[in-house]
């Protein structure tokens, strides 16, 4: 049996940087970034601990390539797809996935 796979993006208080990434379990995951327990992690050093984006997909196959083509992105593509989920860039840990 598959599993499903997410990929999300997450961004400091400042909006200053973008880090994407890609999980079989969103919640554990967003946990782990807010609770910093990789402590020399991009995350952790940038303080990337507001969940902006995130999309469900039916396997992490699919999951793995989308993060691949996001990664392959520039910057303003990366906002776009933000802004077209998020305009106003709230903490969707808070607003959403918490609450699964």
């Amino acid at each position: 049996m598959q599993k499903g796979g997410a990929v999300y993006m997450k961004t400091n208080a400042l909006r200053s940087v973008v880090y994407n990434g890609v999980t079989s379990d969103l919640i554990m995951r967003v946990q782990q970034h807010r609770n910093k327990y990789y402590p020399d992690s991009f995350t952790t050093k940038y303080n990337a601990t507001i969940l902006v984006y995130y999309a469900c997909y039916s396997t992490i196959q699919e999951a793995i390539l989308e993060e691949k083509r996001i990664k392959g992105g520039s910057r303003k593509q990366k906002m776009q797809l933000i802004n077209s989920m998020n305009p106003s860039w709230e903490d969707l840990w808070d607003k959403e996935v918490s609450k699964w």
